[in-house]
């Protein structure tokens, strides 16, 4: 039985340009679907995981994820006076007093590469999930959970994929696996010419630890940054990854088209608030 995996790193240290305004002030991990934070659906995720210690990757500008996981004793005070109970209770149960919670500062935008290597500290040499907000999606366990059991049944690497349009392949790491579903290449950002397949890694990771000594020697790569791509591509000549189709929905939460449809579609499944809806 392979160690079990514990802690779970967010990168969350990126400026969220693409929604700006909105970003200038609010990280993008704090907008809402609904009403939760991104940053929220990815914790709860990873905390079916079997995640108790979570490592989150910042930058100084994104004091609002810290301050949304610590304790507000006033305005707990506030609602309990106010008998507002559900809200306190929602309050309180956004981290259960069984996980801790650990805040690296990225001091440089390096790259996903390098803000994984970040949470070396913190990790050690145990296996580890990794969490891209940006990637929301809904599943039923969630996909850490069903990438967790791949990790406990093979004993080795695991990451999330799915199949993308041909032309949208040089938006994505690219993967070619054999008939095992393991990992033969990885390639970041082909272009559709040269993609090896249509399969994309999108934002769920389950590493050994192995992956921080690849890490430390991985030089810069696409786009003048360390790439976590290539990393794993390192990887792969000792150890197996496996390649992983999760049951789910995924929403691209990075961008304004995916953000809204994660709006609508978590809205409607939410029976206080369909009712009230009307879409034409």
């Amino acid at each position: 039985m392979p160690a079990a995996v514990r802690t779970a790193v967010f990168p969350v240290a990126g400026r969220g340009t693409r929604f700006l305004p909105a970003t200038k002030a609010v990280p993008k991990e704090m907008l809402p679907i609904v009403d939760r934070p991104l940053i929220q659906y990815a914790v709860d995720e990873a905390i079916e995981a079997g995640a108790t210690r979570l490592v989150f990757i910042t930058h100084s500008s994104k004091r609002a994820i810290e301050d949304h996981f610590d304790q507000d004793a006033d305005l707990e005070h506030a609602l309990k006076a106010s008998g507002k109970q559900a809200q306190l209770e929602a309050l309180r149960d956004i981290i259960p007093a069984s996980v801790s919670c650990v805040f690296i500062r990225q001091g440089e935008p390096l790259g996903l590469g390098h803000a994984v290597l970040c949470a070396r500290p913190a990790v050690g040499d145990e296996p580890f999930m990794v969490h891209l907000p940006d990637d929301l999606i809904r599943a039923e366990p969630g996909c850490l959970r069903q990438m967790v059991n791949a990790y406990d049944e093979h004993g080795e690497s695991v990451i999330a994929v799915e199949d993308v349009p041909r032309e949208k392949t040089s938006s994505y790491g690219i993967v070619a696996v054999d008939d095992a579903q393991r990992l033969r290449a990885i390639v970041e950002k082909p272009s559709p010419e040269s993609a090896p397949s249509t399969l994309a890694v999108v934002g769920r990771y389950v590493l050994t630890g192995t992956i921080f000594d690849k890490l430390e020697t991985t030089g810069r790569g696409a786009g003048g940054e360390i790439q976590l791509t290539d990393a794993i591509a390192d990887l792969l000549e000792e150890q197996g990854v496996h390649a992983y189709r999760f049951d789910g929905t995924r929403y691209d939460c990075g961008n304004k088209v995916g953000y809204v449809q994660a709006q609508i579609d978590y809205a409607l499944a939410d029976p206080a608030i369909a009712g009230g809806l009307q879409l034409k």
